[in-house]
Protein backbone atom coordinates (compact mmCIF):
# COMPACT_ATOMS: atom_id res chain seq x y z
CA UNK A 1 0.00 0.00 0.00
CA UNK A 2 1.06 3.31 -0.78
CA UNK A 3 1.73 5.98 1.92
CA UNK A 4 -0.60 8.75 2.17
CA UNK A 5 2.23 11.49 1.85
CA UNK A 6 -0.72 14.54 3.03
CA UNK A 7 -1.18 12.62 6.67
CA UNK A 8 0.68 13.36 10.02
CA UNK A 9 4.25 13.44 8.74
CA UNK A 10 7.06 15.78 9.74
CA UNK A 11 9.03 18.19 6.72
CA UNK A 12 11.90 19.87 7.61
CA UNK A 13 13.49 22.80 5.44
CA UNK A 14 16.87 23.84 5.35
CA UNK A 15 17.28 27.52 4.31
CA UNK A 16 14.25 30.16 4.70
CA UNK A 17 14.77 31.90 1.60
CA UNK A 18 13.61 32.24 -2.06
CA UNK A 19 13.38 28.13 -2.45
CA UNK A 20 12.85 27.48 1.17
CA UNK A 21 9.18 29.70 1.72
CA UNK A 22 8.11 28.97 -1.57
CA UNK A 23 8.18 25.31 -0.71
CA UNK A 24 6.68 25.35 2.34
CA UNK A 25 3.51 27.21 1.37
CA UNK A 26 3.48 24.64 -1.72
CA UNK A 27 2.95 21.66 0.34
CA UNK A 28 -0.08 23.48 1.67
CA UNK A 29 -1.69 24.18 -1.16
CA UNK A 30 -0.76 20.45 -2.50
CA UNK A 31 -3.07 18.98 0.79
CA UNK A 32 -0.15 18.35 3.26
CA UNK A 33 -1.53 18.43 6.39
CA UNK A 34 1.57 17.31 8.57
CA UNK A 35 4.27 19.34 10.46
CA UNK A 36 6.28 21.63 8.74
CA UNK A 37 9.41 23.26 9.80
CA UNK A 38 11.55 26.32 7.74
CA UNK A 39 14.95 26.76 9.20
CA UNK A 40 16.78 30.11 8.55
CA UNK A 41 20.18 31.61 9.55
CA UNK A 42 18.79 35.26 9.06
CA UNK A 43 16.67 36.78 11.77
CA UNK A 44 14.31 38.07 9.15
CA UNK A 45 11.71 36.18 7.79
CA UNK A 46 11.93 34.91 4.67
CA UNK A 47 12.40 38.07 1.63
CA UNK A 48 13.11 38.77 -2.00
CA UNK A 49 16.63 38.95 -2.95
CA UNK A 50 16.15 41.05 -5.94
CA UNK A 51 15.37 44.12 -4.23
CA UNK A 52 18.45 44.43 -2.24
CA UNK A 53 20.60 46.25 -5.14
CA UNK A 54 18.13 48.29 -5.82
CA UNK A 55 14.91 49.62 -3.94
CA UNK A 56 16.60 48.59 -0.41
CA UNK A 57 19.40 50.58 -1.40
CA UNK A 58 17.62 53.60 -2.59
CA UNK A 59 15.24 53.07 0.75
CA UNK A 60 12.16 53.12 -1.08
CA UNK A 61 9.19 51.48 0.67
CA UNK A 62 8.98 49.61 3.85
CA UNK A 63 11.15 46.99 4.57
CA UNK A 64 7.81 44.73 4.56
CA UNK A 65 7.40 45.20 0.64
CA UNK A 66 10.52 42.52 0.26
CA UNK A 67 8.96 39.82 2.48
CA UNK A 68 7.92 36.71 0.47
CA UNK A 69 4.76 36.04 2.21
CA UNK A 70 3.27 38.45 4.72
CA UNK A 71 4.22 37.89 8.73
CA UNK A 72 0.82 36.30 9.42
CA UNK A 73 1.25 33.76 6.44
CA UNK A 74 3.75 31.34 8.58
CA UNK A 75 1.48 31.32 11.62
CA UNK A 76 -2.08 30.47 9.62
CA UNK A 77 -0.68 28.06 7.20
CA UNK A 78 0.75 25.92 10.46
CA UNK A 79 4.61 26.74 9.50
CA UNK A 80 7.08 26.51 12.46
CA UNK A 81 9.91 28.78 11.50
CA UNK A 82 13.04 28.61 13.39
CA UNK A 83 14.86 31.04 12.33
CA UNK A 84 18.82 32.88 13.25
CA UNK A 85 19.98 29.61 13.76
CA UNK A 86 22.04 27.02 11.34
CA UNK A 87 21.67 23.28 10.77
CA UNK A 88 25.37 22.65 12.28
CA UNK A 89 24.78 18.41 10.92
CA UNK A 90 22.29 16.44 9.14
CA UNK A 91 22.32 12.73 9.57
CA UNK A 92 20.33 11.24 6.31
CA UNK A 93 20.92 7.57 7.69
CA UNK A 94 18.82 8.77 10.91
CA UNK A 95 16.25 11.51 9.23
CA UNK A 96 17.61 14.17 11.89
CA UNK A 97 19.55 17.13 11.80
CA UNK A 98 21.41 18.67 14.60
CA UNK A 99 20.78 22.60 14.57
CA UNK A 100 23.86 24.77 16.40
CA UNK A 101 21.63 25.97 19.42
CA UNK A 102 21.64 21.91 20.44
CA UNK A 103 18.23 20.97 19.46
CA UNK A 104 17.43 18.00 17.12
CA UNK A 105 14.94 18.06 14.40
CA UNK A 106 13.39 14.54 12.99
CA UNK A 107 12.08 15.19 9.82
CA UNK A 108 10.35 12.55 7.36
CA UNK A 109 11.32 14.25 4.17
CA UNK A 110 13.95 17.09 4.26
CA UNK A 111 14.17 19.79 1.57
CA UNK A 112 17.63 21.90 1.04
CA UNK A 113 17.18 25.08 0.19
CA UNK A 114 20.88 26.32 1.27
CA UNK A 115 21.11 29.29 -1.70
CA UNK A 116 24.32 30.12 -2.33
CA UNK A 117 27.27 32.41 -0.81
CA UNK A 118 29.04 35.15 -1.83
CA UNK A 119 32.55 34.79 -3.73
CA UNK A 120 35.03 36.23 -1.01
CA UNK A 121 38.56 37.91 -2.48
CA UNK A 122 41.79 36.03 -1.34
CA UNK A 123 42.75 37.79 2.01
CA UNK A 124 39.36 39.89 2.16
CA UNK A 125 36.83 37.49 3.95
CA UNK A 126 33.41 38.93 4.69
CA UNK A 127 33.21 41.39 7.75
CA UNK A 128 37.03 42.06 7.48
CA UNK A 129 36.39 45.97 6.55
CA UNK A 130 33.16 47.96 6.91
CA UNK A 131 34.22 49.74 3.56
CA UNK A 132 34.08 46.40 1.38
CA UNK A 133 30.64 45.15 0.92
CA UNK A 134 29.52 41.79 -0.01
CA UNK A 135 25.55 41.53 -1.13
CA UNK A 136 23.69 38.35 -0.50
CA UNK A 137 21.59 39.12 3.07
CA UNK A 138 19.15 42.24 3.56
CA UNK A 139 21.91 43.23 6.29
CA UNK A 140 24.77 43.25 3.61
CA UNK A 141 22.40 45.66 2.04
CA UNK A 142 21.66 47.87 4.87
CA UNK A 143 25.34 48.37 5.45
CA UNK A 144 26.16 49.17 2.06
CA UNK A 145 22.69 52.05 2.05
CA UNK A 146 24.00 53.07 4.85
CA UNK A 147 27.73 54.39 3.05
CA UNK A 148 25.86 55.47 0.19
CA UNK A 149 23.33 57.63 1.55
CA UNK A 150 26.82 59.08 3.20
CA UNK A 151 28.42 59.05 0.24
CA UNK A 152 25.36 61.06 -1.51
CA UNK A 153 25.76 63.69 1.17
CA UNK A 154 29.17 64.53 0.40
CA UNK A 155 31.18 62.60 3.25
CA UNK A 156 34.43 61.37 1.15
CA UNK A 157 37.43 63.38 -0.18
CA UNK A 158 37.94 60.20 -2.37
CA UNK A 159 37.62 61.58 -6.50
CA UNK A 160 36.49 57.68 -6.31
CA UNK A 161 33.34 57.27 -4.03
CA UNK A 162 32.51 54.02 -5.30
CA UNK A 163 34.55 51.14 -6.75
CA UNK A 164 32.04 48.14 -7.91
CA UNK A 165 34.71 45.12 -8.36
CA UNK A 166 32.75 42.83 -11.42
CA UNK A 167 30.46 43.64 -14.05
CA UNK A 168 28.25 40.86 -13.70
CA UNK A 169 23.81 41.69 -12.78
CA UNK A 170 24.56 42.24 -9.23
CA UNK A 171 27.45 44.56 -9.66
CA UNK A 172 26.04 46.40 -12.76
CA UNK A 173 22.89 47.06 -10.49
CA UNK A 174 24.57 48.30 -7.38
CA UNK A 175 26.47 51.04 -9.96
CA UNK A 176 23.03 52.00 -11.64
CA UNK A 177 21.76 52.47 -7.95
CA UNK A 178 24.51 54.53 -6.70
CA UNK A 179 23.73 56.97 -10.10
CA UNK A 180 20.09 57.59 -8.83
CA UNK A 181 21.52 58.13 -5.38
CA UNK A 182 24.17 61.10 -7.05
CA UNK A 183 26.97 58.88 -6.37
CA UNK A 184 29.54 57.95 -9.12
CA UNK A 185 31.79 55.08 -9.67
CA UNK A 186 34.26 53.06 -11.51
CA UNK A 187 33.45 49.70 -12.03
CA UNK A 188 36.12 46.93 -13.00
CA UNK A 189 35.51 43.77 -15.32
CA UNK A 190 38.29 41.72 -15.66
CA UNK A 191 36.69 39.95 -18.99
CA UNK A 192 36.18 41.63 -22.57
CA UNK A 193 32.17 42.19 -22.69
CA UNK A 194 29.67 42.43 -20.31
CA UNK A 195 27.51 39.75 -19.38
CA UNK A 196 29.28 37.55 -21.77
CA UNK A 197 27.47 34.15 -20.09
CA UNK A 198 24.02 35.61 -20.18
CA UNK A 199 23.46 37.83 -23.51
CA UNK A 200 24.36 38.19 -27.17
CA UNK A 201 27.57 39.87 -27.71
CA UNK A 202 25.79 42.64 -29.68
CA UNK A 203 23.81 43.37 -26.93
CA UNK A 204 26.74 43.40 -24.47
CA UNK A 205 28.34 45.99 -26.46
CA UNK A 206 25.50 48.31 -26.59
CA UNK A 207 25.01 47.86 -22.98
CA UNK A 208 28.30 48.82 -22.40
CA UNK A 209 28.64 51.90 -24.31
CA UNK A 210 25.03 53.02 -22.76
CA UNK A 211 26.66 51.97 -19.19
CA UNK A 212 29.41 54.66 -20.02
CA UNK A 213 27.35 57.12 -21.56
CA UNK A 214 25.21 57.00 -18.49
CA UNK A 215 27.95 58.31 -16.35
CA UNK A 216 29.73 54.89 -15.12
CA UNK A 217 33.42 54.57 -15.52
CA UNK A 218 33.55 51.47 -16.75
CA UNK A 219 36.94 49.71 -17.26
CA UNK A 220 36.87 46.03 -19.66
CA UNK A 221 39.58 43.93 -19.43
CA UNK A 222 40.88 45.58 -16.43
CA UNK A 223 41.05 43.14 -12.70
CA UNK A 224 41.48 44.28 -9.48
CA UNK A 225 44.69 42.31 -8.06
CA UNK A 226 44.54 43.47 -4.51
CA UNK A 227 42.81 45.87 -1.81
CA UNK A 228 44.63 47.51 0.90
CA UNK A 229 42.82 49.79 3.38
CA UNK A 230 44.39 52.61 5.56
CA UNK A 231 42.52 55.54 7.11
CA UNK A 232 41.42 57.86 3.60
CA UNK A 233 39.96 54.81 2.76
CA UNK A 234 40.71 51.51 0.29
CA UNK A 235 43.24 50.93 -2.69
CA UNK A 236 43.06 48.78 -5.29
CA UNK A 237 46.09 47.74 -7.41
CA UNK A 238 45.10 47.25 -10.75
CA UNK A 239 46.12 44.85 -13.83
CA UNK A 240 46.71 48.31 -16.11
CA UNK A 241 46.51 51.65 -14.84
CA UNK A 242 47.46 53.84 -11.77
CA UNK A 243 46.59 52.58 -8.44
CA UNK A 244 43.19 53.29 -7.85
CA UNK A 245 41.32 54.84 -4.41
CA UNK A 246 38.04 54.68 -3.16
CA UNK A 247 36.07 55.62 -0.40
CA UNK A 248 33.50 52.19 -0.35
CA UNK A 249 34.00 49.00 -2.62
CA UNK A 250 31.83 46.98 -3.45
CA UNK A 251 33.04 42.82 -4.69
CA UNK A 252 30.09 41.47 -6.93
CA UNK A 253 32.72 38.54 -8.18
CA UNK A 254 29.75 35.79 -8.10
CA UNK A 255 28.44 33.47 -5.69
CA UNK A 256 29.12 29.57 -4.82
CA UNK A 257 26.43 26.66 -4.21
CA UNK A 258 26.03 26.86 -0.16
CA UNK A 259 26.48 23.14 -0.32
CA UNK A 260 28.69 22.34 3.12
CA UNK A 261 25.87 20.96 4.86
CA UNK A 262 24.93 18.43 1.76
CA UNK A 263 28.67 17.26 1.29
CA UNK A 264 29.56 16.37 4.80
CA UNK A 265 26.35 14.72 4.57
CA UNK A 266 27.29 12.45 1.47
CA UNK A 267 25.02 13.97 -1.09
CA UNK A 268 26.46 13.64 -4.44
CA UNK A 269 27.76 17.43 -5.44
CA UNK A 270 28.24 17.91 -9.13
CA UNK A 271 32.54 18.91 -9.53
CA UNK A 272 31.69 21.01 -12.49
CA UNK A 273 28.97 23.31 -10.86
CA UNK A 274 29.77 22.46 -7.59
CA UNK A 275 25.74 22.37 -6.52
CA UNK A 276 23.53 19.71 -5.45
CA UNK A 277 22.89 17.30 -7.75
CA UNK A 278 19.34 16.87 -7.96
CA UNK A 279 16.86 15.15 -11.00
CA UNK A 280 13.83 16.19 -12.56
CA UNK A 281 11.74 15.94 -9.51
CA UNK A 282 14.78 17.46 -7.19
CA UNK A 283 15.37 14.58 -5.22
CA UNK A 284 19.12 14.20 -4.56
CA UNK A 285 21.35 11.33 -3.78
CA UNK A 286 19.78 10.52 -0.36
CA UNK A 287 16.57 8.69 0.10
CA UNK A 288 14.01 11.43 1.59
CA UNK A 289 16.37 14.48 0.59
CA UNK A 290 15.07 17.40 -2.08
CA UNK A 291 17.05 20.36 -2.63
CA UNK A 292 16.15 23.96 -4.67
CA UNK A 293 17.10 26.83 -5.63
CA UNK A 294 20.64 28.15 -6.03
CA UNK A 295 22.55 25.37 -4.47
CA UNK A 296 21.49 23.05 -6.79
CA UNK A 297 22.54 21.87 -10.24
CA UNK A 298 20.23 19.80 -12.75
CA UNK A 299 20.03 19.06 -16.08
CA UNK A 300 18.96 21.33 -18.82
CA UNK A 301 17.59 20.30 -21.32
CA UNK A 302 17.80 23.57 -23.70
CA UNK A 303 21.60 23.09 -23.00
CA UNK A 304 21.55 19.39 -23.04
CA UNK A 305 23.85 19.40 -19.86
CA UNK A 306 23.97 20.07 -15.77
CA UNK A 307 23.73 23.32 -14.92
CA UNK A 308 23.03 25.43 -11.73
CA UNK A 309 20.54 28.43 -12.56
CA UNK A 310 20.81 31.22 -9.90
CA UNK A 311 17.61 33.05 -10.69
CA UNK A 312 14.43 33.66 -8.22
CA UNK A 313 12.19 31.92 -11.19
CA UNK A 314 14.15 28.93 -11.05
CA UNK A 315 14.06 29.03 -7.18
CA UNK A 316 10.07 29.19 -7.33
CA UNK A 317 9.82 26.55 -10.12
CA UNK A 318 12.31 23.87 -8.57
CA UNK A 319 10.38 24.36 -4.96
CA UNK A 320 7.22 24.08 -6.34
CA UNK A 321 8.18 20.85 -8.13
CA UNK A 322 10.34 19.07 -4.85
CA UNK A 323 6.92 19.83 -3.04
CA UNK A 324 4.93 17.78 -5.34
CA UNK A 325 7.80 15.43 -5.64
CA UNK A 326 7.70 15.08 -2.10
CA UNK A 327 4.16 14.31 -1.95
CA UNK A 328 3.87 11.70 -4.83
CA UNK A 329 2.20 14.11 -7.07
CA UNK A 330 1.87 15.22 -10.75
CA UNK A 331 2.46 18.77 -11.47
CA UNK A 332 3.50 20.49 -14.49
CA UNK A 333 7.16 20.32 -15.24
CA UNK A 334 9.75 23.24 -15.10
CA UNK A 335 9.11 26.43 -17.08
CA UNK A 336 11.55 27.85 -19.52
CA UNK A 337 14.46 29.63 -17.67
CA UNK A 338 13.33 33.29 -17.69
CA UNK A 339 15.60 36.11 -15.85
CA UNK A 340 15.06 39.72 -15.18
CA UNK A 341 17.01 43.09 -14.11
CA UNK A 342 16.13 46.34 -13.74
CA UNK A 343 19.07 49.14 -14.50
CA UNK A 344 20.37 52.25 -16.08
CA UNK A 345 16.66 52.57 -16.73
CA UNK A 346 16.02 49.36 -18.79
CA UNK A 347 13.83 46.55 -17.72
CA UNK A 348 15.88 43.43 -19.12
CA UNK A 349 14.22 40.08 -19.22
CA UNK A 350 15.88 36.66 -20.81
CA UNK A 351 13.94 33.35 -21.80
CA UNK A 352 15.65 30.28 -22.32
CA UNK A 353 19.76 30.18 -22.33
CA UNK A 354 22.56 31.80 -24.26
CA UNK A 355 24.24 29.39 -26.19
CA UNK A 356 27.66 29.70 -28.44
CA UNK A 357 26.38 27.98 -31.54
CA UNK A 358 23.00 30.66 -31.60
CA UNK A 359 22.25 32.89 -34.18
CA UNK A 360 20.85 36.26 -33.42
CA UNK A 361 18.44 38.58 -34.95
CA UNK A 362 17.02 41.85 -33.87
CA UNK A 363 13.89 43.07 -33.43
CA UNK A 364 13.01 46.38 -33.17
CA UNK A 365 16.65 48.83 -33.04
CA UNK A 366 19.27 49.65 -30.59
CA UNK A 367 19.00 53.13 -30.22
CA UNK A 368 21.75 55.37 -29.75
CA UNK A 369 23.60 55.03 -26.17
CA UNK A 370 24.34 58.25 -25.70
CA UNK A 371 20.63 59.67 -27.26
CA UNK A 372 19.67 57.27 -25.01
CA UNK A 373 21.23 58.99 -21.79
CA UNK A 374 20.53 62.15 -22.53
CA UNK A 375 16.39 61.14 -22.92
CA UNK A 376 16.54 62.33 -26.71
CA UNK A 377 15.67 58.56 -27.63
CA UNK A 378 14.28 55.53 -25.58
CA UNK A 379 14.62 51.62 -26.13
CA UNK A 380 12.21 49.29 -27.07
CA UNK A 381 13.89 45.79 -28.83
CA UNK A 382 14.44 42.43 -28.45
CA UNK A 383 17.11 39.95 -29.51
CA UNK A 384 16.26 36.15 -30.41
CA UNK A 385 19.07 32.88 -30.76
CA UNK A 386 18.11 30.54 -33.21
CA UNK A 387 19.60 27.00 -33.40
CA UNK A 388 20.66 25.39 -36.63
CA UNK A 389 17.29 23.80 -37.16
CA UNK A 390 15.60 27.45 -36.38
CA UNK A 391 14.25 26.57 -32.95
CA UNK A 392 13.96 29.66 -30.53
CA UNK A 393 16.38 28.84 -28.01
CA UNK A 394 16.60 32.26 -25.98
CA UNK A 395 14.88 35.86 -26.45
CA UNK A 396 15.61 39.44 -24.59
CA UNK A 397 13.89 41.98 -24.33
CA UNK A 398 14.58 45.88 -23.40
CA UNK A 399 11.19 47.15 -22.26
CA UNK A 400 9.40 44.49 -23.90
CA UNK A 401 8.94 42.21 -21.06
CA UNK A 402 4.73 41.15 -22.11
CA UNK A 403 5.68 40.43 -25.89
CA UNK A 404 8.29 38.13 -24.72
CA UNK A 405 5.86 35.85 -22.77
CA UNK A 406 4.17 35.40 -26.15
CA UNK A 407 6.80 33.58 -27.08
CA UNK A 408 7.05 31.00 -24.28
CA UNK A 409 4.76 28.34 -26.09
CA UNK A 410 7.48 28.12 -28.90
CA UNK A 411 10.37 26.96 -26.56
CA UNK A 412 7.88 24.78 -24.92
CA UNK A 413 7.08 22.85 -28.08
CA UNK A 414 10.41 23.07 -29.82
CA UNK A 415 8.44 24.78 -32.74
CA UNK A 416 10.92 25.81 -35.80
CA UNK A 417 10.61 29.43 -36.61
CA UNK A 418 12.12 31.94 -39.06
CA UNK A 419 14.16 34.71 -38.18
CA UNK A 420 12.53 37.21 -40.98
CA UNK A 421 8.91 36.36 -39.46
CA UNK A 422 10.28 36.93 -35.53
CA UNK A 423 11.93 40.51 -36.83
CA UNK A 424 8.52 41.21 -38.71
CA UNK A 425 8.17 44.58 -36.97
CA UNK A 426 4.50 45.08 -38.69
CA UNK A 427 3.42 41.91 -36.53
CA UNK A 428 2.78 41.39 -33.19
CA UNK A 429 4.32 38.77 -31.78
CA UNK A 430 1.61 37.26 -30.40
CA UNK A 431 -0.23 37.29 -33.65
CA UNK A 432 3.72 35.22 -35.43
CA UNK A 433 3.11 32.63 -31.87
CA UNK A 434 -0.32 32.01 -32.80
CA UNK A 435 0.56 31.45 -36.74
CA UNK A 436 3.90 28.93 -35.87
CA UNK A 437 1.29 26.81 -33.15
CA UNK A 438 -1.16 26.31 -35.97
CA UNK A 439 -1.64 23.03 -37.29
CA UNK A 440 -0.81 22.48 -40.84
CA UNK A 441 -4.00 22.69 -43.33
Amino acid sequence: MTADHTTAESILIIGAGQAGAMAASALRQFGFEGAITLVGDEDAAPYERPPLSKAVLLETGSEDAIHIHPGAHYGEHRITTRLGVKVGRLDPQNHCAMLTDGSVLRYSQCLLATGGRVRELPQHPVGRSPRLHYIRTLADAKALRTQLHGLAAGSTAQDTPLLVLGAGFLGLEVASTALQLGVPSVVLEPGNRLLARATPPDFSCWLAHLVKAKGVDLRMGVACNGLQEDAQGMHAQLSEGAPLSAACVVAAVGQLANTALASAAGLDVCAQTGGIVIDAQGRTSAADIYAAGDCTTQMQPLLNQAVRLESWQSANEQARIAAASMLRKDVEPAATPWFWTDMFGLNIQMMGLPRPDLHYCLRGVLPDPQALAEGRASAKFLMFGLDDQQRLRYALAVNAGGELRALRPLFTHDTVCSSALLTDDARSLRDIARQLQAPAA
